[in-house]
């Protein structure tokens, strides 16, 4: 009796979702600005950095919040006939938990990728270095921006607007730099804009400063592609060793079970 009628809830809560007389759609829209207190600081880049501009963050996110409220609201109906403060609580716990579960997962491909990622910068400001030697800096990062690595662009144009409205602090780049988390990008944006204020006369001692400073963060990227590839490579060849080993002494207790038995 009691799964029946836990059953015949979920098909009243799909038939009122589809007909539109409730929406989690439009709950989820309708109170946006609460749900976005629980949005993580570095959702926006994660979500960029495996999917690109292909993308948009806020709806992978607003499918996060539906998908841990369908989980409270299913919960909370499996334990309706025995509710109580605890399981309300725990209602609530595992909808927050599948909540997280995008978040952690996403951060996870982040991760596994990181040395790919990270290497991403160095890769594009060597570009923007030769732009430099010809053009102003601001200059430089408008004709940059078609070249630019996918997951920057959208930073870059922003950042790019930002100066082109009269903003000549150094606050545009430390919100690239934080908008993107990579390795060492927080210097690089403090080097590019002390580059931008440079005078002429100098520009080519901050510029070799600046270059020295790109290549190695190239060097420290190869390094640590190199790093995780012979890790990779150990952990196969000792994954092969054991699987030998194990396999050699099956055969030899094999064996000695054939003596003892003749």
């Amino acid at each position: 009796m009691y799964w029946e009628l836990f059953a015949l809830a979920v098909i009243l809560l799909f038939g009122l979702n589809y007909t539109g007389k409730i929406s989690a759609n439009r709950f989820v829209a309708d109170n946006e600005v609460y749900f976005r207190k629980l949005k993580e600081s570095d959702w926006d880049f994660y979500v960029k950095a495996k999917y690109g501009d292909t993308v948009n963050p806020d709806f992978l996110f607003n499918k996060r919040v539906k998908k841990g409220l369908i989980t409270i609201v299913l919960m909370i109906t499996i334990f309706i006939s025995n509710m109580s403060y605890v399981t309300v609580v725990f209602a609530f716990v595992a909808g927050y938990f599948v909540f997280r579960m995008d978040y952690s997962s996403i951060k996870k491909y982040y991760k596994s990728h990181l040395s790919e990622i990270d290497a991403m910068l160095p890769h594009y400001l060597k570009g923007l270095e030769i732009l430099i030697q010809h053009y102003t800096v601001p200059v430089a990062l408008g004709k940059s921006i078609d070249d630019a690595p996918p997951i920057f662009k959208e930073g870059l144009q922003e950042m790019i607007n930002q100066i082109n409205e009269g903003d000549d602090t150094i606050n545009p780049y430390m919100r690239f730099a934080k908008t993107y988390p990579v390795r060492d990008s927080m210097r690089m944006m403090r080097l590019l804009y002390r580059l931008s204020l440079g005078r002429q006369e100098h520009k080519q001692e901050q510029l070799l400063t600046f270059s020295k400073t790109i290549s190695n963060l190239q060097q420290k990227a190869r390094e640590i592609k190199y790093k995780k590839r012979l890790e990779k490579m150990e952990g196969k060849t000792m994954q092969m060793l054991i699987t030998t080993g194990l396999g050699v002494m099956i055969l030899l207790v094999f064996a000695v079970l054939q003596m003892m038995n003749m």
